[in-house]
């Protein structure tokens, strides 16, 4: 029977999911987590895998305490308020003060080579989940009578989750959260309704 663990689990998993929210997927080496999280090389792969499970569980922990917005708003009751709540919702996580800046599915993102292939893949598929969400739901809009007939709601979704890219790298980069609200607002009076 094997010692048992000295450490957290939840909150080595919390530390990860900041480590790579802060320095990207690849940029956060072994050593990193193993410093970050408190623990050692055998305990890394022995509770969470490899550093692509891990970062799986990360990204999974960070949709359901940091994004959970984003399912909240596609309830809203009129398509504008729902491309708002969500690009407020965006600058909201993005620029807390106790979170490191930016959005960890972006700073991944930014700086995936070829031999990160598998971890692009599993974020452009998350993107691509709420993307069509929000297309299934600017769709109802359209239907209803919400959206102008001639709107294209594909093209509605795939414009606010540039922008909220967009904010994610400003948020990053050291833009404070009143300076990419009025980014939030600029890319509003380009929405329709």
């Amino acid at each position: 029977m094997g010692r048992p663990r000295e450490f957290d689990a939840d909150d080595a998993l919390q530390a990860a999911l900041e480590l790579f929210w802060r320095k990207g997927y690849e940029g956060t080496s072994i050593t990193d987590l193993t410093d970050g999280m408190g623990i050692t090389k055998p305990s890394l792969y022995g509770t969470f895998g490899n550093k692509e499970e891990l970062f799986r569980m990360a990204l999974q922990r960070y949709e359901q305490n940091y994004m959970a917005f984003f399912w909240s708003a596609l309830e809203q009751p009129d398509a504008r308020t729902v491309a708002f709540d969500i690009l407020r919702g965006f600058v909201n996580a993005q620029t807390e003060e106790c979170n490191p800046g930016g959005c960890l599915v972006v700073n991944a993102a930014r700086a995936c080579s070829d031999a990160a292939l598998e971890i692009h893949k599993t974020i452009v598929e998350r993107i691509q989940v709420g993307q069509k969400a929000l297309a299934r739901r600017f769709e109802r809009a359209k239907r209803e009578g919400d959206l102008p007939a001639d709107s294209n709601p594909e093209d509605l979704a795939r414009f606010i989750m540039t922008v909220a890219q967009g904010t994610a790298v400003q948020a990053s980069s050291g833009a404070g959260r009143d300076e990419v609200y009025r980014l939030v607002d600029i890319a509003m009076k380009s929405f329709p309704g």
